[in-house]
């Protein structure tokens, strides 16, 4: 998924918004084009508390309630796969908790894994490398923590030894590891240990 689902959380009701709502929260809600929300009107008046010189005319808006369908749910997720950013604004104060969002939440982090079965794995990782290469952009991907060596051995595998592998581990903490090498290189190296830590993997043919 080439855009990310920011969950922006609302407030229960009060006008003094900055009381709240973290600013940084607030900033980028009002950067976004694309939401997804539980109450149109609710979000809008929202949106426009955080920035009353936002361009709610000119943002799109898709209704996510208990009535929702799977299939409705699936075709939100579109804006996102075409590289723009969405907000998921909750009714209840607290994103994925007794919120019907809970499940685009699910859908959007079923999109950005590599499938679990090796076969549909190595099929999935031969197409990121080879958009990579036809698109010439990298391809970023996550795992589950506790599966990330089993990737990692997949991409040593059914990559080109030619194709630039980037490894970033715990990101922000203080023993983050990012290191980026050839396949080939990778293959003749000492392997990080990154089961049960936070890994992005950015793939480059």
């Amino acid at each position: 998924m080439k855009g990310k689902l920011y969950l922006i959380p609302n407030t229960l009701g009060s006008q003094e918004t900055n009381h709240v709502i973290p600013e940084v929260v607030a900033a980028r809600a009002v950067t976004l084009k694309h939401f997804v929300v539980e109450d149109l009107r609710n979000a809008r008046r929202y949106l426009k508390l955080l920035d009353r010189n936002m361009d709610i005319d000119g943002s799109q808006f898709y209704t996510l309630n208990k009535h929702s369908t799977e299939e409705e749910w699936t075709g939100y997720l579109k804006p996102m796969k075409e590289g723009h950013d969405m907000g998921l604004i909750s009714e209840a104060g607290c994103p994925g908790v007794a919120d019907p969002g809970a499940e685009l939440v699910r859908l959007a982090h079923d999109n950005g894994y590599i499938p679990i079965k090796k076969d549909e794995r190595a099929k999935a990782l031969k197409r990121l490398e080879n958009r990579s290469r036809a698109e010439h952009q990298s391809q970023v991907f996550i795992e589950t923590p506790f599966r990330n060596m089993q990737l990692l051995e997949d991409i040593l595998v059914v990559c080109s030894p030619l194709t630039r592998l980037c490894i970033a581990c715990d990101v922000t903490l203080p023993d983050q590891f990012i290191r980026t090498k050839t396949v080939g290189a990778w293959k003749s190296a000492s392997l990080p240990d990154l089961h049960k830590k936070q890994v992005v993997f950015i793939i480059q043919g």
